[in-house]
């Protein structure tokens, strides 16, 4: 048997105090969980607002980029894409929500200028560079927020997983033994209580 289960002063204050934590713990967990949903429900609109203005500003971007294609033809272009430099700018850095790590990625804004001559190309060309260069931005704003999406509803699984279990098991159990240990610690002070009067009655 549990020493714990004993049915002593000690053990029902034990009892008491971890039924208390128990409660505190459940408590925060929900508010932890309500927080976390509330900020999912703000990445979920964003990421759909984000999604939207991507897929107008590609199509804007490919309108222009096949007008480049016709004016200046697709081996030029092709020719001027591999002037483009890499983008080694970008820098992920990270916040914190209740205990949740949720990634911000950053980069370099500063517009680089154009890797091509002006003189040899068109204005299509320029719409098309101006409007990958949102699409790019988009791209990037889209998977901070999709990532950080997914990393809080991990979180929310966890955190209710973990308020279910203090819910439905842990402060049942310590309510349980709480209950138990008064209840025999009652019983134990009605039979004192019985045979000191009985002693009285005896010694009378």
């Amino acid at each position: 048997m549990d020493p714990k289960t004993f049915a002593t002063k000690g053990n029902l204050i034990a009892a008491k105090n971890s039924l208390k934590l128990a409660r505190q713990g459940y408590e925060l967990m929900d508010k932890k969980r309500n927080i976390l949903i509330r900020e999912l429900m703000e990445l979920i609109d964003q990421a759909s607002e984000i999604q939207s203005q991507i897929d107008v500003t590609f199509r804007t971007a490919y309108t222009a980029l096949q007008k480049a294609n016709i004016e200046l033809g697709i081996s030029h272009v092709e020719e001027i894409s591999y002037s483009v430099p890499v983008e080694e700018t970008i820098r992920i850095k990270t916040r914190s929500i209740m205990g949740t790590e949720i990634p911000l990625a950053e980069y370099d804004r500063k517009k680089p200028m154009p890797t091509y001559s002006f003189y040899s190309t068109k204005r299509s060309l320029d719409a098309a560079k101006i409007a990958f260069e949102q699409v790019k931005d988009l791209t990037l704003h889209l998977s901070t927020v999709e990532n950080s999406a997914y990393r809080l509803a991990a979180s929310i699984r966890k955190t209710q997983k973990r308020a279910n279990a203090l819910k439905n098991i842990t402060i049942p159990t310590y309510e349980a033994l709480t209950k138990s240990i008064t209840n025999a610690l009652e019983e134990k002070e009605r039979e004192e209580f019985t045979r000191l009067k009985v002693i009285k009655r005896m010694q009378k």
